[in-house]
């Protein structure tokens, strides 16, 4: 069996706090956080806005990609997302 996995970004606003994370189901993941599920940095922040993500046929590949995100700048961080997403919205997934 094949899964897309995520590497995801949240933002608790436009240049606010931001969250990167990797998950195999993008849409519940995303509502954990809006949910407040998880009591951690997330909650605590308020950061449950998704404003950015790219998708891996791969876990290994995603758990890297994640890392090397974590790792960046916040401007570089904040340029990802922009190429994307310059308004910072909130993406809607169905």
């Amino acid at each position: 069996m094949s899964y897309t996995y995520y590497v995801y970004i949240l933002a608790s606003r436009k240049n606010g706090t931001l969250y990167i994370g990797v998950t195999n189901h993008l849409e519940r993941r995303v509502s954990e956080h809006k949910l407040g599920l998880n009591q951690g940095f997330t909650s605590q922040y308020d950061v449950n806005r998704l404003v950015y993500y790219e998708t891996s046929d791969s876990i290994e590949a995603a758990i890297m990609r994640e890392k090397q995100i974590k790792k960046w700048k916040r401007a570089w961080k904040m340029k990802l997302i922009e190429k994307t997403n310059p308004e910072w919205l909130e993406i809607v997934l169905r």
